[in-house]
């Protein structure tokens, strides 16, 4: 007898907790069997299982080191892990390139347990992008340790340690775990008080290398810059081990970070089962404006029937309100069907530590069979073993989908990868070519430390950790470079240049600021709300405050682990939202206005007679305006409300491309039509670029409004109306040098994005090309039935632009 459909959008009967089928591959058949659901699989395909490539425990290692391995089993490496330690105890500094789960962490521990059994007042410093990572990777490491007889000691050092443990940690710890946040302002300003740690410091390890790109990363390579200056100062010239998941550059990307040569260990000995990587496109709702079925329901109906069926399965959401709606979704599911709840749990930032420790105990130990989570767990937590990962929407780059995949399959068996895509135009044009995903090349990460307002500013804290003799380099910035810097900022008597004893000038720090408190390595403000519950004064969670203002302005439905939660008042100066737990039929999605306006041309090109293309610095406006109160389950508007809060204000750097009004008015459409039609093509234009770049969306911003002044004065012309400019910016403060690529490549840009509509089969734009036609305006009847998209085209022929060929 055939198990029994669930019900639901693709038909079928209910089945019964006691008819339903068992493991990963019934699930598989099942969906198989399903025709409606086999037509929404646009990829299905199995990666081979691979053997393992095995080396013995090199003789070197010290006999208590190879006890605690033989202790936990392990009686040979990994070929890579046998590789990286020989590197290492050679002095060679190293970059780890392996799969997720490929054990990656023993590559580091190995010589350094190694080098502590042989050199009892050797140190290390390892660094971890996040504190869940390096409290996770505290508990193993001490455990290793205690196993091998080695009373070193670890500890993390952050902002949530205690006095105490800060002086033990200066005093007696053999490995200080720490964040770049941390090593920039708790402990190079204070290198005298870490002179132990500094002088015997032989091992840097830095984890996850390729979360730190963009504005991040250079701020980091700088920070390394310094932590090597005061390295060298106590004496010691530290070996640099690098881990990092797949990215298409590490051995580039760490020799840039570093400063220095590194040795790339990239062929992985770990051995994998079976992978079955999918790819289910939700069918097609609303022919006319080609909407697909929620993605969101879609993703929680198939881990719905994985979980049923006793597969362990990570659910992955783009966005904290994302999670929140399928945790509580699956949850309203397993409560109908009498299941137990709790055995679906969610983690994302804002969650208290001490609730993000629980449900990584719980899920390493069995008692959570599914876990909704955002990219907070994609690095390298350990959670055990899964045996299916599913994705709902995708997460921007080949690199984080291929480190989400990685979480299942640690046991080396046969597990599933399931991408559930979305109605967003990447994720539709990756529907239309899926074997972009298992066939692409990885994205690269890119960094710039010598950005001039990044490198200034590390600068000046390095010249308070020490003062700089002239000639003297800063990492790898020339001396040149360095000492005409210096005289920058002695111009602006930040430094004081005295004569030295070999006639050269030294250079003093010489206010009384503390540099290092007024560089944030993130660009945004450190400081987090704090979400209070009213009536018991609990505090439930945090967030940063730049997201405070789209998911905790009043009235807002904040979802907190499948509760609703209603925001009371935001205190807005004091960083506190204060929320009263309720039971609504809706949550609330912000409504947000965007406007950019240039501060700076840096460089102007024509792109023919009429198109003017432009990139330089400007200054992106952000608005929360209002909320739509959105029903669950039907995800129908039931409802709007107005939020009053301050604008947000970045500057960054832009490309823009200016059409003429006359332009605008020659074509035969009214003027509404025409700029919505340029609002798709902006659209357009940022799909291709996320592609042609291989970056993540996130990454760019994208407007269309005016390239002067909007609230200046009126048009030189006499007319009405301003020069429509489409704009696409850097994302993140200060800008990464997307824009200066972009610009480069306006001529391609233009012609891959009249390509995408050109080839895209809908009539009159869709989510994979433009967007969903915006219908008639109002008060008018729509001039044409299929406006937009021809509109889109008409105005790219009427610029010159054709397509590539």
């Amino acid at each position: 007898m055939k198990p029994e459909k669930e019900p639901g959008a693709f038909g079928g009967a209910r089945r019964t907790p006691w008819n339903a089928p068992r493991g990963l591959d019934s699930v598989l058949d099942g969906w198989r069997s399903d025709r409606q659901l086999r037509s929404c699989f646009v990829l299905d395909e199995a990666t081979p299982a691979r053997a393992g490539v095995f080396a013995p425990i090199p003789e070197e290692v010290a006999p208590q080191v190879r006890d605690a391995l033989e202790k936990r089993g392990i009686q040979q490496l990994f070929s890579h892990q046998a590789e990286a330690y020989r590197l290492a105890r050679a002095g060679q500094s190293l970059v780890i390139a392996t799969p997720t789960a490929s054990g990656k962490s023993l590559c580091y521990n190995l010589p350094l347990l190694d080098r502590f059994a042989r050199e009892p007042q050797a140190r290390a410093l390892y660094l971890f992008p996040t504190k869940a990572l390096s409290r996770d990777q505290e508990e193993s490491l001490r455990a290793l340790m205690r196993e091998a007889g080695l009373s070193h000691g670890a500890i993390t050092f952050d902002g949530d340690t205690p006095a105490d443990a800060r002086r033990a940690a200066r005093e007696r710890s053999g490995v200080l775990l720490t964040n770049p946040d941390m090593l920039h302002t708790g402990i190079l300003p204070h290198h005298a008080s870490w002179a132990r740690l500094f002088s015997n410091l032989r091992y840097v390890v830095i984890d996850e290398l390729h979360t730190y790109r963009g504005v991040f990363g250079s701020h980091l390579a700088n920070v390394l810059r310094r932590l090597q200056r005061v390295a060298r100062f106590h004496g010691a010239d530290p070996v640099f081990v690098a881990a990092s998941a797949t990215i298409g550059n590490p051995e580039a990307h760490a020799r840039r970070m570093l400063g220095r040569d590194v040795t790339l260990v990239s062929e992985s000995g770990a051995p994998s089962g079976e992978r079955r990587v999918m790819v289910f496109n939700p069918p097609v709702v609303n022919a006319e404006l080609g909407i697909r079925a929620s993605y969101l329901k879609t993703a929680v109906r198939l881990t719905a029937d994985l979980v049923r069926a006793g597969v362990s399965t990570l659910l992955f959401g783009q966005s904290r309100n994302n999670i929140e709606v399928m945790l509580k979704y699956l949850r309203d599911r397993f409560i109908e069907e009498k299941l137990d709840p709790s055995l679906i749990q969610g983690y994302r930032g804002g969650y208290l530590p001490g609730t993000r420790r629980a449900t990584e105990a719980a899920l390493r130990a069995g008692e959570v069979r599914c876990v909704v989570a955002t990219n907070a767990l994609e690095l390298g937590i350990d959670i055990g073993s899964l045996d299916a990962v599913v994705c709902a929407g995708y997460p921007g780059s080949v690199a984080a989908l291929m480190q989400r995949f990685g979480r299942a399959g640690r046991r080396g068996e046969g597990s599933l990868a399931l991408l559930v895509t979305s109605s967003a135009p990447l994720d539709q044009y990756l529907a239309g070519d899926p074997r972009f995903l298992v066939g692409s090349p990885v994205e690269h990460a890119r960094i710039d430390p010598d950005n001039v307002e990044i490198l200034v500013q590390h600068l000046k804290c390095a010249s308070f950790e020490l003062p700089f003799e002239e000639g003297e380099p800063f990492g790898d910035v020339p001396p040149e470079s360095t000492t005409e810097a210096l005289g920058f900022l002695a111009q602006h008597e930040v430094v004081h240049p005295t004569v030295g004893e070999a006639g050269r000038r030294v250079f003093h720090w010489s206010t009384d600021a503390y540099p290092a408190n007024h560089v944030s390595l993130r660009s945004v403000g450190w400081d987090n709300v704090v979400i209070i519950e009213k009536g018991t004064d609990r505090t439930l969670a945090e967030m940063d405050f730049r997201s405070a203002h789209t998911m905790l302005h009043e009235q807002a439905i904040y979802q907190h682990e499948a509760e609703q939660y209603q925001v009371e008042r935001f205190d807005y100066e004091n960083h506190k939202a204060f929320v009263r737990k309720v039971a609504p039929d809706y949550f609330t999605d912000a409504m947000t206005y965007v406007r950019v306006h240039v501060i700076q041309e840096d460089q102007a090109a024509p792109m023919g007679p009429d198109l003017q293309a432009g990139m330089g610095e400007v200054s992106v406006i952000e608005k929360v305006v209002g909320y739509k109160k959105i029903k669950y389950h039907t995800h129908e508007n039931v409802g709007y409300g107005d939020v009053a809060l301050p604008e947000m204000q970045m500057h960054t750097t832009a490309l823009w491309l200016t059409v003429p009004e006359t332009v605008v008015r020659a074509m035969w459409a009214p003027r509404p039509a025409v700029i919505d039609a340029l609002r798709g093509l902006t659209t357009a234009l940022r799909t291709v670029a996320c592609v042609g770049l291989m970056i993540d969306p996130r990454d760019i911003g994208k407007t269309l409004g005016s390239r002067d002044d909007a609230e200046g004065p009126p048009r030189k012309d006499g007319g009405v109306g301003f020069d429509p400019t489409l704009f696409l910016y850097d994302n993140v403060p200060g800008g990464v040098g997307l824009a200066a690529r972009l610009y480069d490549q306006r001529d391609e840009l233009l012609s891959r994005a009249r390509r995408l509509l050109e080839a895209c089969t809908c009539e009159d734009g869709c989510p994979a090309c433009i967007g969903p036609a915006a219908g008639a305006m109002p008060g008018q009847a729509p001039v044409d039935p299929h406006p937009r998209k021809r509109l889109a085209l008409e105005v790219l022929s009427a610029l010159g632009i054709a397509g590539m060929q």
